[in-house]
């Protein structure tokens, strides 16, 4: 028996957070964390992490957002009678009808719609549904998946042979998103994995606020050296350092325990070498129950021809539920043919060097330069012990650690900055 059976949730750890960023007005992202409450909720649903960018003038990309987040939540739970694969599509797709019923509804809504990446971590796997260019990641060692594609202009050039190379012509929008939730009464998600789940692994999801400014390998780096709160928190932080053009949204799950990290395959619900066993219909029991009892009484009372018609429903009765209970299995939805998707979709190696450190530290140096030139009240002693901390790393050889540091002194000097700066401040205070 798993030595971590009575302890179901030992096996995650997670932070999450949202930013408006330095140039909007107000965040139109959203996110949601759902951590199973039980044992039984676990092997059912897993934990589900979502995160959705909305689009929409006023209010309506912010509503858009919400609606998918609490209406993906929502669903994904109460459709038990579905497999996961197929539940978190019914509420993806629950999701996309209901923003656009709403849209339709008042035209200040009209046309909002609203980016979706939802990411179920099971006991068979790592499953996504996507829709948009929010993106999900893992990290495994020191390799830096993305798991997503994104349904953008540019990603769908590129798959159709129309780019080549990373660097893009400038007259192609780099903003311009295919796929999203609400403009359209029908929509066509993605799904990917179930992606098989090592102890140790972290995945990222993350609106494009953090995917514009932040390079995958950067953000790699800074998953492998820091914990979740603390690498949610300099994520942020090193957007806004770059001008934080838009709102940030990013949530970071790590697996620490075994029982997340068993993998039961490829498929939502795949069969063993034997023949499974599916649900009789009651009314089939019920006819055979009928039938078997009218045999035995009928031929109690030597009524034979009518004995033998009932003995022969009966039989009849018996096959049925035989076929319905191992005959062949219904045709697989979509969410059933696993594993499902391409992804991942790129990959990068990121381990903590010199080069990383040299960066971080360069920007912490810029940071301390800015701060004096603009004399910024700054807790001084502590800015600098970290800085001596990620110092002292870095001569013993200890690049992580000294990551880590340089990041921390980087989310200190903007925390300090924050409490002297107005809100809505236009733009940002390096560009780093």
């Amino acid at each position: 028996m798993d030595q971590h059976a009575a302890n179901w949730d030992h096996c995650l750890e997670h932070a999450a957070a949202s930013d408006v960023g330095l140039r909007r007005a107000n965040n139109q992202d959203h996110l949601a964390v759902v951590v199973a409450g039980s044992q039984e909720a676990w092997q059912n649903r897993g934990h589900l992490f979502i995160v959705a960018d909305g689009m929409g003038a006023h209010a309506a990309g912010e509503l858009a957002s919400k609606l998918a987040v609490d209406t993906v939540a929502l669903t994904y739970s109460k459709r038990l009678d579905l497999p996961p694969a197929e539940a978190i599509l019914a509420a993806t797709e629950d999701a996309n009808q209901q923003i656009h019923g709403r849209g339709q509804a008042d035209p200040e809504f009209k046309g909002m719609g609203t980016t979706s990446t939802a990411l179920a971590l099971l006991p068979e796997g790592a499953l996504l549904a996507h829709v948009g260019d929010s993106r999900a990641y893992r990290l495994r060692g020191d390799r830096y998946e993305q798991l997503t594609f994104d349904h953008s202009l540019v990603w769908e050039m590129r798959a159709a042979g129309q780019l080549a190379g990373q660097e893009l012509p400038d007259y192609i929008p780099k903003n311009i998103i295919t796929r999203s939730l609400g403009p359209s009464a029908q929509v066509e998600v993605d799904l990917e994995g179930p992606f098989p789940i090592a102890v140790g692994d972290t995945f990222l999801l993350c609106s494009d606020g953090l995917s514009g400014p932040v390079k995958d390998e950067e953000m790699g780096v800074i998953l492998g050296s820091m914990p979740p709160s603390e690498a949610v928190r300099a994520l942020i932080d090193l957007a806004n350092l770059r001008g934080g053009p838009d709102n940030v949204t990013v949530i970071v799950a790590r697996v620490t325990g075994p029982q997340v990290a068993r993998d039961k395959g490829p498929r939502s619900n795949a069969s063993s070498g034997s023949a499974s066993k599916r649900p009789v219909h009651p009314a089939i029991w019920a006819l055979l129950g009928g039938f078997s009892l009218a045999t035995v009484g009928l031929a109690a009372v030597n009524s034979w021809p009518a004995a033998l018609i009932c003995l022969v429903g009966a039989i009849a009765a018996a096959a049925t539920a035989l076929a319905q209970r191992y005959g062949a299995a219904e045709p697989e939805s979509r969410a059933n043919q696993g594993p499902l998707g391409k992804g991942p979709y790129s990959a990068v190696t990121c381990p903590p060097n010199d080069e990383f450190v040299e960066r971080f530290a360069r920007i912490v140096q810029e940071l301390c330069d800015a701060a004096i030139r603009e004399d910024w009240t700054v807790d001084w002693p502590r800015f600098n012990a970290l800085r001596e901390q990620a110092a002292a790393a870095r001569q013993a050889g200890d690049l992580s650690q000294a990551v880590r540091s340089y990041l921390l002194a980087i989310s200190f000097m903007m925390g300090q900055l924050k409490q002297q700066r107005p809100s809505g401040n236009e733009g940002g205070p390096l560009g780093v």
